[in-house]
């Protein structure tokens, strides 16, 4: 028997017509409750904005996701347009953060832009007072647990966390959620960072349509796979499988105040 789930962080929007169309004919079927489908731009907050209309399982947030260039001025006015007028809409602030893996690839990248637009999104989500979903891992996450700090965020999710022990007890100090997605059946990393964080902080999630590895290899990523973390989760907190899932269930509820 499997209890219902929910996808803390999902990009809907980047599947075809025909891949969401079959991810939410088949959410009853496999125990999906919801679905937060984060937004990368602009044009993709349109898109999240229709899919939530036509689907009341898919719960939206806005922002704009850092590993692309920076947003011209107009895009970034459209966007706060968005979350201004469709405060009553949107469960959260997101995806939003500072740019890794684009830094990795060029590091003749300046940084203080990026930390700009991000202040820029924590400021509104204390005046919208929506949790924001973060795109922040190893030295980053540092980075922004000071700015999260600066303007006492207090529900603020970490996801898909990476990062140091050091790290993880700033995020723990301030009760800063974190995400767990199916790698963690295979990667050594993850299931360290399961062990070392309590699961009362904790979700899962998908971040599809991102793959994963065996095995999921070949596999269009699909909430269902959650149900596999949840049994990886158990397994490594030596916990029943029926806790976890009430567990994460509660703490995504809770987070996203889906029952206000």
């Amino acid at each position: 028997m499997t209890y219902p789930i929910i996808d803390a962080h999902i990009h809907l929007d980047m599947y075809t017509e025909l891949q969401q169309h079959k991810i939410l004919n088949e959410m009853n079927a496999e125990s999906v409750e919801a679905l937060i489908s984060v937004s990368n731009h602009y044009q993709s907050a349109l898109t999240n904005i229709k899919l939530s209309e036509m689907n009341q399982s898919v719960k939206m947030a806005i922002g704009y996701h850092p590993e692309q260039a920076l947003p011209s001025d107009q895009e970034i006015n459209h966007l706060f347009e968005l979350l201004s007028n469709r405060t009553e809409d949107i469960i959260a602030i997101g995806e939003v953060g500072l740019p890794y893996y684009r830094r990795k690839e060029n590091q003749e990248l300046i940084l203080k832009p990026y930390i700009d637009l991000l202040e820029m999104f924590i400021q509104i989500s204390v005046k919208l007072d929506k949790p924001i979903i973060l795109h922040a891992i190893y030295e980053d996450a540092d980075l922004v647990i000071e700015l999260l700090e600066k303007y006492n965020v207090k529900k603020a999710y970490f996801h898909w966390f990476k990062g140091s022990y050091n790290t993880i007890q700033r995020l723990l100090k301030n009760n800063y959620m974190i995400s767990i997605t199916p790698d963690c059946v295979y990667e050594q990393e993850i299931q360290t960072i399961i062990r070392h964080y309590p699961m009362e902080l904790m979700m899962v999630e998908t971040d599809g349509p991102w793959s994963f590895e065996y095995p999921f290899n070949e596999e269009i990523t699909h909430p269902k796979m959650i149900h596999s973390s949840i049994q990886k989760i158990a397994e490594i907190k030596q916990l029943s499988e029926t806790k976890v899932y009430k567990v994460m269930y509660e703490n995504t509820k809770q987070f996203y105040e889906l029952d206000a």
